[in-house]
């Protein structure tokens, strides 16, 4: 999906609040990590969130932000596997504060699975989830974004490529009247017109 389908994409979504969601969620994922290598992506065994990664890597490259730049954390690499793509369970051992965990689950997350994103946790990393509802992991998450299996709107796919595109776009700069806004917001739901 190129930067023209997204915008199409968008415009059809523009009343359901599918864009503003996963655009808060990209800028929330945007400002948490600092440092190139520091934005790690991880999934499930048998469905790593490369399609994620590589946009994510696209965005990085194309607007300048090196702290976008993902690092995919997979299982099991094949040996003799590029650089990028033979980075192992051991990168995630050794997450630390000031770094950001993505997790991309569409189906139920394995034990194992939650428990390194737990361990990631503790050690003071910030975990995102892209999930369908999984309770254990976004219990986990600091951020989540729940894309639901029976969604008609939008796919698991297509919000990842929304959350990537979005990350990419510098967040809007917010004084505290914007801040007071959006709490009062949340708080009483939005304005009726």
């Amino acid at each position: 999906m190129d930067a023209s389908q997204v915008a199409a994409l968008r415009e059809l979504l523009a009343t359901t609040g599918w864009p503003e969601r996963t655009r808060e969620f990209a800028w929330a994922l945007r400002s948490s990590t600092r440092t190139p290598g520091g934005l790690l992506v991880f999934g499930p065994p048998d469905d790593e969130p490369w399609h994620l990664a590589a946009h994510l890597d696209d965005e990085s490259r194309l607007g300048g932000l090196p702290e976008l730049a993902p690092t995919l954390v997979r299982w099991e690499p094949p040996p003799g596997a590029p650089p990028h793509l033979r980075i192992g369970l051991e990168r995630l051992e050794a997450a630390r504060r000031g770094e950001t965990l993505i997790v991309v689950s569409e189906d139920e997350s394995p034990a194992p699975l939650l428990e390194r994103v737990d361990d990631a946790r503790r050690v003071g990393a910030t975990i995102f989830a892209v999930d369908t509802g999984d309770r254990e992991l976004e219990g986990l998450a600091h951020e989540a974004l729940t894309v639901p299996a029976d969604d008609r709107l939008v796919s698991f796919d297509a919000a990842q490529h929304l959350v990537s595109a979005a990350a990419g776009e510098p967040p809007p700069r917010r004084g505290l009247r914007d801040r007071l806004a959006r709490l009062l917001e949340t708080i009483s739901g939005p304005a009726v017109p």
